[in-house]
């Protein structure tokens, strides 16, 4: 007989699968059904260690804050004091990272220059050469030399306040990147000396070495063509950060950039995005270690990149080791990039505000990350600008409010002391106690 019971116990709700939960099904269908491996704009997805599993640790009775309204606190940095002849001074440690044109319409360059130059820092050209509106309109802009070469020639070098050397990238350290055809235009084509609309893809390291003292080798023949004028920097993607700094520092760089897993891609394969390299917060400490042991600290400058939002963000950074950090997804919402009023075109497109990661398809509503005329004449460069510029005023800011109420009349003077953090990983990456204890894994003498 039948037993009559199992019919009458209570039903659970079904509990979707946590390996194969309905995104990765998703994905496992895409390709099966298509034979090609995703590829897509924006940063990582996931969720891991950051600055937000930091706090800070307000002056009280041990230590005196300072009063804000009376008592300044200094922002100003100086990048490439090693062996430049005219180094970089910047009003505040927040500097736009570089971020191509064909990536980047030219308005969107535009508005870069702007805002960096009315805020008092620094601009970078990314990958496909130097635009005459970001040039035109920026202060200090840095040059990127990148493995790819395009757009890359002397007149430009010797026209550049800095250049930077790409190795790596923080969303994609070991790759290169790509921009599909529809983002190549005459004038993107006849800049990186491509067909128009065809398919490219950067290459993944550069094509005339094959070590770091080849790296040297080719920071000597930089310096020759700027007449040791201006900065050397050497960009790194955050996969072996101790090594890779010690290595960039030995080459002779001026300063170092690393860049996190958390940093953003115009496009790239999503197995990058997601599951190589490591988080911003596990690489600050190990390439300060490096500029330490080779007593080299704050004499070559290390910029920090990946992930940075707010002014909390600046103030941690700096106060684990770095001398400014570097910014780009944040300053593309802050010129209107995934603004809300778009929604209505996003959801055309498959998306969501927030959620749009096709920067490479060049359908951005926002006209920033497009080649497209008619959404490029959508944004305004004056009023993107105006924005950025806003919201680089506003992380000084926060990051000054941060450094008083902790007891520091400069951003420079915030230290690992300064922090505690409030997960056993944060602890470690960042080596600084657990909140409530003076202890972190791996601390010697425990």
């Amino acid at each position: 007989m039948k037993d009559q019971t199992i019919d009458t116990l209570p039903r659970t709700e079904p509990i979707q699968s946590a390996t194969f939960s309905n995104s990765v099904n998703a994905e496992i269908r895409r390709a099966a059904h298509t034979g090609i491996y995703d590829i897509r704009g924006g940063g990582a997805k996931r969720r891991v260690p950051h600055f937000d599993d930091l706090l800070f640790l307000g002056a009280s009775i041990s230590r005196y804050p300072l009063e804000g309204y009376r008592e300044t606190c200094e922002t100003r940095v100086t990048l490439g004091t090693r062996y430049a002849k005219t180094p970089i001074e910047l009003d505040i440690p927040v500097t736009i990272a570089g971020m191509s044109f064909g990536a980047l319409s030219g308005p969107a360059k535009e508005a870069l220059g702007r805002g960096a130059s009315a805020a008092g820092t620094s601009t970078t050209t990314g990958d496909g050469g130097m635009t005459e509106e970001e040039r035109g309109h920026s202060s200090k802009l840095v040059y990127q030399y990148l493995p790819s070469r395009y757009g890359m020639n002397p007149r430009d070098l010797r026209r550049a306040d800095a250049i930077e050397i790409v190795v790596g990238q923080g969303a994609k350290p070991g790759g290169g990147g790509m921009l599909l055809g529809q983002k190549i235009s005459d004038r993107v084509a006849g800049m990186r000396n491509l067909p128009t609309g065809i398919d490219q893809r950067s290459a993944c390291r550069h094509p005339d070495w094959t070590g770091p003292d080849d790296l040297e080798i080719k920071i000597l023949e930089i310096r020759e063509i700027t007449g040791w004028k201006v900065p050397i920097y050497v960009k790194i993607g955050g996969t072996r950060p101790y090594y890779d700094t010690t290595l960039a520092i030995k080459a002779g760089a001026d300063v170092v950039v690393l860049d996190g897993m958390q940093g953003g891609t115009a496009a790239t394969q999503d197995v990058f995005i997601e599951h190589v390299g490591l988080p911003t917060l596990a690489c600050i400490r190990p390439a300060v270690q490096a500029l330490q042991d080779q007593g080299l600290h704050r004499e070559v400058q290390l910029v920090v990149s990946g992930g940075i939002r707010t002014g909390a963000d600046v103030a941690k950074a700096i106060a684990l080791g770095a001398d400014a950090v570097a910014i780009g997804t944040a300053a593309l919402v802050a010129l209107g990039d995934n603004d809300p009023k778009w929604e209505a075109e996003y959801q055309k497109m498959g998306t969501t505000t927030g959620a749009y990661d096709d920067w490479h398809e060049g359908r951005d509503p926002a006209g920033i990350t497009t080649q497209d005329p008619e959404l490029m004449a959508r944004f305004d460069p004056i009023e993107g600008g105006r924005r950025l510029k806003n919201y680089l005023k506003v992380l000084t800011l926060e990051a000054q409010t941060i450094a008083r109420a902790c007891g520091h009349n400069h951003l420079h003077n915030l230290e690992p002391e300064d922090l505690c953090a409030l997960t056993m990983e944060a602890a470690a990456m960042a080596r600084v106690p657990l909140a409530g204890t003076d202890w972190w894994p791996g601390k010697a003498g425990f």
